[in-house]
């Protein structure tokens, strides 16, 4: 009864506004926009159509609905209530059903990019609230040429070669009257391990053995030797070398921690992989081993990885993605010691894997442009619900 009268409450009041054009003016809500990339969009919006759209802009990141103290859930609901339209930047503030629910007034969420793991689609559309992506075209709605070489995996070789080059050590030391400071290490013909082998660890393992000619083993819970092999020969590598050595070589989890002198992750997270990377497969690692995660934060058992790095139990960690994001200031991470008695070296950037500026500019175009095609009554472009 109470998703009945929240859905007939929605398409009320949206056809009330579509008839009149004269009611009070549909609140949006930006959310989560770190560099203000959004904002200028909404406001043409909002010129182009006077007295119709009010804009509000929230740059920085609210705690989740649903790990939050109960303290915090209020905030959060108090700071969404009022608004007709959320636009969201993908898995920054999730959106479960419990969170919804306690928004009456939403009828369009909207998104970067294609997918958002952090919104329940399902009740959303049981709440009559209309979800819609943006594919990233831009302005003039055809897909751009793009190298298959994106945006992440150009970040996960950042990384790599940040923490085993020692480059913000290096950068620290000369601007601080230093000159060299220790040993870079080399990673040519190095193994290096993929924690999953979709898009972004192919590309990955395409780049390590081409580039750097790295020996390349994967694992995910079912990859076959098959379809590695498959993976290969799409990236146009050979299936295996003139002396049968394969290109991608699967191997079992505990082999591929064991080997690796660099671990990159690259999977999707679930309830089903959440902390799949803890305390025993850390405790495979070679001391002069190095982890690399681009991928999710809670991926991998954040607490054991902290353990093991304050101890110096490998050479180093570069990380891109945490279990709570931003950064609360008290966090762990937030040391200018490691590298220091006897801790490892630790690389760290802010979720950047994504985050280029033209990517987010055709985000929020598409956004933008969703909502006037919302409130005329167009289908949308990129309808997630």
């Amino acid at each position: 009864m109470y998703l009945s009268a929240c859905l007939q409450h929605r398409k009320t009041h949206h056809q009330r506004v579509l008839n009149t054009m004269s009611s009070p003016a549909y609140k949006i809500a930006i959310l989560d926009d770190y560099q203000n990339v959004a904002e200028p969009y909404f406001l043409n919006l909002k010129d182009s159509h006077p007295g119709i759209f009010e804009v509000t802009s929230f740059p920085e990141t609210l705690p989740a609905f649903n790990l939050a103290c109960q303290a915090d859930q209020q905030k959060l609901v108090e700071r969404l209530r009022p608004f007709d339209i959320i636009s969201t930047m993908r898995e920054r503030t999730p959106f479960p059903a419990s969170l919804l629910r306690e928004l009456p007034n939403l009828k369009l969420l909207l998104t970067t990019g294609e997918r958002n793991l952090g919104i329940d689609s399902k009740a959303a559309r049981e709440l009559g609230i209309v979800v819609a992506g943006a594919p990233g075209r831009g302005d003039s709605g055809q897909v751009k040429p793009v190298s298959r070489i994106d945006s992440t995996t150009q970040h996960v070789w950042a990384l790599i070669l940040g923490i085993t080059r020692k480059i913000t050590q290096s950068d620290v030391a000369v601007k601080s009257g230093k000159w060299q400071i220790g040993f870079a290490t080399g990673i040519a013909q190095k193994t290096i391990g993929l924690v999953g082998l979709g898009r972004l660890g192919g590309l990955t393992g395409f780049i390590a053995k081409t580039a750097f000619d790295m020996n390349v083993i994967c694992w995910s819970r079912n990859l076959t030797q098959d379809a590695a092999d498959e993976r290969a020969q799409a990236l146009g590598l050979e299936a295996e070398d003139f002396n049968g050595v394969k290109t991608f070589r699967v191997v079992s989890k505990e082999e591929l921690f064991k080997s690796a002198d660099i671990v990159s992750i690259h999977y999707i997270l679930s309830e089903s992989t959440r902390g799949i990377v803890g305390n025993p497969e850390l405790s495979l690692m070679k001391n002069s081993s190095f982890l690399i995660n681009t991928s999710r934060g809670p991926i991998v058992d954040e607490s054991a990885l902290l353990e093991v790095l304050k101890a110096g139990r490998i050479r180093g960690a570069a990380i891109d993605v945490f279990e709570v994001e931003p950064l609360p200031l008290h966090s762990e991470w937030r040391t200018t010691k490691w590298g220091e008695n006897g801790a490892s070296d630790v690389l760290l950037s802010p979720h950047m894997g994504y985050v280029e500026e033209m990517t987010l500019r055709n985000w929020y175009i598409e956004n933008a442009e969703n909502v006037r095609r919302w409130a005329n009554g167009q289908s949308l472009l990129f309808q997630l619900n």
